[in-house]
């Protein structure tokens, strides 16, 4: 079974390229991203994640995390893996140095997430959770707070979670029934059940800090009444050290489709008393906190669709390239050849390589966006790259997500026969990628947040900037890629029609919008990806002028013909769907489902 192998090259042209790493790195604050830091970065996270991560996915995969009497046990070779993790210092890549990060820039912690989660996604959930744990108390946390959790957040040694989810409150945050009672000096006793919780309970870190939401005694009902709270696995002593256990319980994991590696628990709290808590900020801004964790989450889940698609892209290619069935198309008598030589496997493998290739360009220059609006000095250009970071999460989140279960799925059907069959690991790459279209927000969800919060809330101002940005790019797909810069126009054409017909009809009619909300964001990420994958070809046409004979470049090129000519096509589509396609699912009465 063949091992995750990172792609550098496409990461290094992405990173440099398309996301602009040399603007990043002179930005205040991104200065140590020298190019060679960021080269031996790259290189070691590629050796770990090959080397160790890769080995362990079949392994996670097949055993899993065992549960008994509270205790959870994770897949062997799990705990020493993480160690190793933690003592090469990748937990803090991108986090204040002031508690222990290395304080690189996004750009490059985002390339290397993403060989994590392709080299093993179950693995790589458990430090995904942590940073966004970080995030929310390095934002909303008090000075006592961020000194007794960020440096060991930061180092990996403590783990951080997510407590959102109820059995009776899913996405529907405003039924959280978890309560909160103040004892005194700042501190509250906990109750209440949560699940769904990734990383919730094991056996890789000497603590976890669990982030909850609750409610106070007098907080007001729905979402405008939920707090948040810091709930350790462990009570610290006074030296900050790990102490007596809290009352925080896992009291079972569920059994799942995929990512068995990871524990996805039950956790009870308060059941023996109460478990001890300090609140986050403000009484009742709890979900405007979480918010904060949720949109790193949603971006790293992104990322997860990402790896999966990779990973099983990898796969699918070195088996076409063993599998000897059947003749050339075309060649009467001729011998026997590997399965590439078909056609319509050439078709799938190039379904998938060239919206990987799209996912990874969006994901990256949305990364360096995120920089320039921490870094940038120019205020102003610090906005306009948030708007644009802030546009593109539902994108890098939804789509990517939505993509990776049928790039995966497509790989399970380049192995034929043997993809149904676990030995050769293409379903496992399926049923790893189906959460990630679910977690932190399902696609729907984050299509209702790009219609609604990302365009209607500021009546088009963010994504009209894009589309002029979009057009002002096709001008230069010219001569010889003529072809591409015109579907490309004509993509741009259908979306900026949705657009505005979006704005028309949000308030006027918000049933017909929302229904058109998936299809518009499947839209919206096509032509997205194609501008991306235009500029790509634009800049490798030019090294081919330029004399650069590296195949590289050539393929750049064909990879982006082929999105125009099977993805890009399907906007106009897409548009109308948009446009006209809320009757078919709104009209029909409910007693006929």
């Amino acid at each position: 079974m063949s091992e995750y192998v990172a792609p550098l090259k496409d990461m290094r042209f992405v990173m440099q390229e398309l996301a602009g790493l040399d603007q990043v790195v002179a930005l205040p604050g991104c200065e140590e991203a020298s190019p060679d830091v960021v080269d031996a970065i790259l290189e070691e996270a590629a050796k770990f994640a090959n080397g160790v991560l890769s080995p362990l996915n079949r392994v996670g995969d097949t055993n899993g995390a065992k549960w008994k009497d509270t205790v959870v046990t994770t897949t062997p070779g799990w705990k020493e893996a993480y160690a190793q993790f933690v003592e090469n210092g990748w937990n803090g890549l991108g986090c204040d140095p002031e508690f222990g990060g290395q304080g690189l820039p996004h750009i490059v912690s985002t390339a290397v997430s993403e060989m994590w989660k392709s080299a093993n996604h179950a693995f790589s959930l458990c430090p995904m959770l942590t940073q966004g744990a970080i995030e929310a108390l390095t934002i909303a946390g008090s000075d006592e707070q961020k000194a007794a959790y960020l440096p060991n957040l930061i180092s990996g040694e403590w783990t951080g979670t997510m407590n959102l989810t109820e059995p009776n409150a899913g996405s529907d945050l405003a039924a959280v029934s978890a309560r909160a009672e103040p004892v005194g000096d700042g501190t509250y006793k906990v109750f209440g059940q949560k699940i769904f919780i990734t990383y919730g309970e094991h056996d890789m870190a000497d603590n976890i800090i669990h982030l909850v939401l609750a409610r106070t005694p007098n907080a007001p009902a729905g979402v405008k009444g939920i707090s948040l709270f810091v709930v350790p696995k462990f009570n610290l002593k006074a030296d900050g050290t790990p102490g007596d256990r809290n009352d925080v319980y896992c009291v079972s994991i569920e059994h799942k489709l995929g990512i068995h590696g990871s524990p996805t628990a039950v956790l009870a709290f308060g059941d023996n008393g109460g478990a001890i808590g300090t609140l986050v900020g403000e009484e009742n801004r709890g979900l405007e906190y979480m918010f904060i964790m949720m949109n790193a989450a949603r971006f790293n889940v992104g990322l997860e669709g990402l790896g999966d698609a990779e990973r099983a892209y990898q796969r699918a290619v070195a088996y076409a390239r063993d599998r000897v069935q059947g003749t050339e198309v075309g060649v009467k008598g001729g011998p026997k050849v590997a399965i590439l030589k078909h056609p319509d496997v050439r078709r799938m493998l190039m379904s998938m390589r060239s919206r990987i290739e799209a996912m990874r360009a969006i994901a990256y220059v949305t990364a360096a966006a995120q920089d320039n609006a921490h870094c940038n000095p120019d205020s102003a250009a610090a906005e306009k790259a948030r708007a644009f970071a802030d546009l593109m999460i539902p994108v890098v989140k939804g789509w990517s997500t939505e993509s990776a279960i049928d790039i995966a799925s497509i790989g399970v059907q380049v192995h034929g026969g043997m993809g149904f069959i676990e030995e050769t690991g293409a379903a496992q790459h399926l049923r790893d990628a189906r959460i990630t279209a679910i977690y932190e927000g399902t696609t729907a969800i984050q299509a209702n947040d790009l219609i609604g919060r990302k365009i209607a809330r500021e009546n088009g101002e963010t994504i009209k900037t894009v589309i002029a940005e979009m057009r002002a790019a096709t001008e230069a797909l010219n001569g010889d890629l003529a072809d591409i810069g015109a579907r490309q126009q004509s993509a741009i054409d259908a979306l900026d029609k949705s657009v505005d017909w979006l704005l028309a009809t949000f308030k006027a009619d918000p049933k017909a919008a929302h229904a058109g909300a998936v299809p518009f964001l499947h839209l919206f990420s096509i032509v997205v990806g194609g501008w991306q994958l235009g500029r790509a070809a634009v800049i490798a046409r030019a090294k081919i002028a330029a004399g650069e004979n590296d195949p590289f470049w050539a393929a750049k090129i064909a990879t982006t013909r082929f999105f125009a000519g099977h993805f890009l096509t399907q906007a106009g589509g897409l548009a109308d769907t948009v446009v006209a396609g809320a009757a078919g699912a709104l009209d029909i009465a409910d007693e006929a489902f």
